[in-house]
């Protein structure tokens, strides 16, 4: 018997020094990079980060608190020019607005600047939100989504809205069997950077 327990014995520094060494070893997972976001099985998915990550800014108007009404700091013809570019496929943009929604006097106001045309004498519109500062200053950003309108066989199509945000379009005489495509694209390279 004592034969028995003197060879577990001797083997018992070299189980605590295997033990020891063991956990020296690195046990980290591969999956969690130490610096930054670990990258998504989707490309599109790190397009979008890295687009809001890199995103520019330039000021294009202020709101006022009081009277609704908004000062442009670009001038209208400047942003209808640059919804034309943005459009590209030959729409004329002649009306540009900034539009402030709110639901409810409780809710966060958001606005969106909106440019309104005509192609091939069909109406089109494009809509993008813009940002809101402390000092009610109102921002667009190159990573901010554009609200496409594409009308077909109707005058006049308007964005529907729930809570703050765009989700659809309607037309305003559907007279017979008009409608109005909504589509939306991912950035904008509205004030590209020279």
């Amino acid at each position: 018997m004592p034969g028995f327990f003197r060879s577990p014995l001797r083997l018992l520094p070299v189980v605590l020094l295997s033990l020891l060494l063991l956990s020296a070893c690195e046990t980290s997972k591969r999956s969690f990079p130490e610096f930054g976001t670990p990258p998504s099985d989707n490309p599109e998915e790190d397009i979008a980060r890295r687009r809001k990550m890199e995103a520019n800014s330039k000021l294009v108007a202020w709101a006022s608190t009081k009277n609704d009404n908004v000062e442009y700091v670009v001038p209208r013809a400047q942003l209808a020019t640059e919804f034309i570019r943005q459009f590209g496929d030959g729409t004329v943009v002649d009306r540009v607005t900034i539009r402030k929604v709110q639901d409810t006097p409780q809710d966060k106001a958001v606005y969106y600047v909106v440019g309104l045309g005509l192609r091939n004498g069909m109406f089109q519109a494009m809509a993008i939100p813009l940002q809101t500062s402390s000092d009610n200053s109102l921002y667009m950003t190159s990573n901010a989504a554009r609200y496409i309108i594409t009308s077909v066989g109707c005058n006049n199509c308007f964005f529907n809205f729930e809570r703050n945000q765009i989700t659809g379009t309607s037309c305003a005489e559907n007279n017979g069997g008009g409608r109005c495509d909504l589509r939306v694209e991912n950035g904008n390279s509205f004030f590209v950077r020279q």
